[in-house]
């Protein structure tokens, strides 16, 4: 699946060179659940940016099944995040003006899928995250946890091989933030899932098969005995 060789990714702001991520190396096997934490703004967002080919490293290689994804043209790269990976933000990212069943469609839109197949297949998936009878409201009429779950449909209708996720559930309630967590790792069982989460809360990296901190651009996965106390705020 995923394999980062010191991977560095530099920005330019005011003038300053800010230093996201230094020398990390990664692999991620096919169906890990793997939970990144650490505190804000120490590279946990860019480095799922460079695993959904969002972004290219500075420096080293991001692969994918082989193929370093920093040498591919920007039109592979976007068909690569249109087949294979499913993103799921913090906050939501619906289009606001679209139905959950048009969201969750939108999709499949860059796949070229019929019409007819694109319908079938948003209604089901919104079925299977338990929002069959809310297809046709607004995101402005559904709660926060109601959206998130339109946002996982759309990122699992196209049947990715990845599900990248950014604090999923930071715009969440404690019992929304369990059922949509409950949710993702039904899926990433059902459907043999690589997920990558990102988040703040210990009790939902604890529930991933492995727990990596990200502190001032540096990895470090730690094993089970050590991941109390690595999240902070």
């Amino acid at each position: 699946m995923y394999e980062l060789t010191t991977v560095t990714k530099d920005y330019v702001r005011d003038d300053r060179r800010v230093l996201a991520l230094q020398g990390v190396s990664l692999t991620v096997d096919d169906g890990d659940w793997l939970a990144v934490q650490g505190p804000t703004g120490q590279g946990k967002s860019t480095l799922l940016q460079l695993l959904g080919a969002l972004s290219r490293p500075t420096s080293g290689t991001v692969k994918l099944d082989g193929q370093d994804l920093s040498q591919l043209p920007d039109a592979s790269l976007t068909r690569l995040r249109a087949e294979s990976i499913g993103f799921v933000f913090q906050f939501f990212n619906l289009l606001p003006t679209l139905t959950a069943q048009e969201n969750v469609e939108a999709a499949l839109v860059p796949l070229k899928v019929s019409a007819k197949e694109r319908r079938r297949r948003a209604a089901q998936t919104l079925e299977s995250v338990g929002l069959a009878d809310r297809a046709a409201h607004l995101p402005s009429e559904l709660s926060g946890g109601q959206q998130q779950r339109v946002a996982i449909a759309r990122a699992l209708v196209k049947e990715p091989r990845v599900l990248l996720a950014d604090e999923p559930t930071g715009n969440l309630d404690h019992d929304t933030a369990g059922e949509i967590i409950a949710l993702l790792e039904a899926r990433w069982r059902e459907q043999a899932l690589t997920v990558v989460l990102v988040t703040h809360d210990n009790a939902i990296a604890q529930r991933a098969g492995r727990v990596a901190v990200m502190r001032k651009g540096r990895l470090t996965v730690t094993p089970p005995t050590m991941r109390q106390g690595v999240a902070e705020s």
